[in-house]
């Protein structure tokens, strides 16, 4: 695979991208400076990854880009808050851009529950979240999916290919975590995490991968870690801090229980953008989006809000359905054209017309 070598300018990467400028990353931080981020438009410290083509000064202007890795990369540098509701199919996705959203969040959990009806439990596979992905990143392809990668699906290699499988559906950007394979939604208990040396191994790998998509890729790389809960905050910042110096580009710390912890968590990783996950009834705090922003927070993403709201709704109108024997209530007014509206009927219709078809002139 062109790129393996993570330390040095390869023939391939040379060609692709002449700036990138890589050094050896430790795993293990040799003292507490090792692992302090680096100031934007300053010389990286030894031993930390920096790519000066991804550096945020340069999607501080212009337009936002039709690419969604590209974009979603000026909405990090920008300000203002990126707010991400979580989908889980089609029909979410589509409502979430009838709602105006910038980006969405492609749920693992959401997209285990919608495709298999099963819980968050390591039982879904990259090819069911690829081809999830592939569907969602096609209905708006300017629009950022961030997407769960879960610990990557396997070793390096595996998760060099989750990149670029991702990478090819047209996700933005991906998380992915230090627990073990056989992992849990970051909101249940019992959790457990691999070694740092394992979770930096993790990252370098996405980095590799990325770096290694021909033409120089935007692809976000978010490092994620569940270890709050099972070895203390002060593991999770360590290991964020790992992961910053390793090429994420984002911060993910999952279960942060308090706005104070949020808080310190942001000022211990800054300037790294730092990304909060409210789930209601979860191990964060519900805080709002301009909470989030007032705490420091750069992405805040709402897993579940599409799938619970979705079992709350068909929950009662099959209830509802079994009682009096209708739809009619439950319907709400909605005929079927209204509800082919909300899926994109009248782009199709006029791609159609457009094309010389006269198939849907009338429906």
């Amino acid at each position: 695979m062109p790129g393996l070598d993570y330390f040095r300018e390869t023939e391939t990467t040379q060609a692709i991208a002449p700036v990138v400028t890589q050094e050896p990353v430790e795993s293990e931080p040799s003292s507490p400076a090792d692992t302090m981020p680096i100031d934007n438009g300053l010389t990286p410290a030894p031993g930390v990854y920096y790519n000066p083509r991804l550096d945020p000064k340069n999607y501080l202007e212009g337009p936002l880009s039709w690419n969604p890795s590209t974009r979603l990369r000026q909405l990090l540098a920008r300000p203002g808050i990126v707010v991400a509701p979580g989908i889980c199919d089609g029909i979410s996705a589509r409502c979430a851009l009838e709602a105006g959203f910038d980006c969405m969040y492609q749920s693992g959990a959401a997209t285990t529950a919608s495709r298999l009806g099963m819980p968050d439990l390591a039982i879904a596979t990259l090819n069911d979240f690829v081809q999830s992905a592939q569907m969602v990143c096609s209905l708006n392809p300017s629009v950022p999916v961030i997407a769960d990668a879960d610990t990557g699906f396997g070793g390096p290699a595996m998760v060099a290919r989750t990149v670029t499988q991702y990478a090819r559906a047209g996700v933005a950007g991906l998380h992915i975590e230090d627990q073990v394979q056989t992992k849990r939604c970051g909101h249940l208990l019992g959790k457990q995490v691999v070694s740092r040396e394992e979770f930096i191994t993790r990252i370098r790998a996405a980095v590799i991968a990325r770096d290694s998509i021909p033409g120089g890729s935007d692809f976000v790389i978010i490092g994620r870690t569940d270890s709050a809960q099972v070895l203390g905050m002060e593991e999770a910042i360590i290991r964020l801090k790992l992961a910053a110096d390793a090429g994420a580009d984002v911060c993910f710390i999952e279960g942060v229980r308090t706005a104070e912890l949020l808080k310190s968590t942001v000022a211990a990783l800054a300037p790294k953008p730092v990304l909060v996950n409210v789930i209601s009834g979860g191990l964060t705090p519900s805080f709002t989006c301009q909470e989030a922003e007032e705490m420091g927070a750069k992405i805040i993403i709402f897993s579940l809000v599409s799938c619970v709201a979705a079992v709350h709704g068909i929950r009662a109108a099959m209830h509802s359905l079994k009682k009096t024997g209708t739809d009619f209530s439950s319907a709400k007014g909605m005929d079927p054209k209204a509800f082919f509206e909300v899926m994109g009927l009248h782009d199709v219709i006029e791609l159609d017309a457009q094309a010389g078809g006269k198939a849907f002139e009338v429906v």
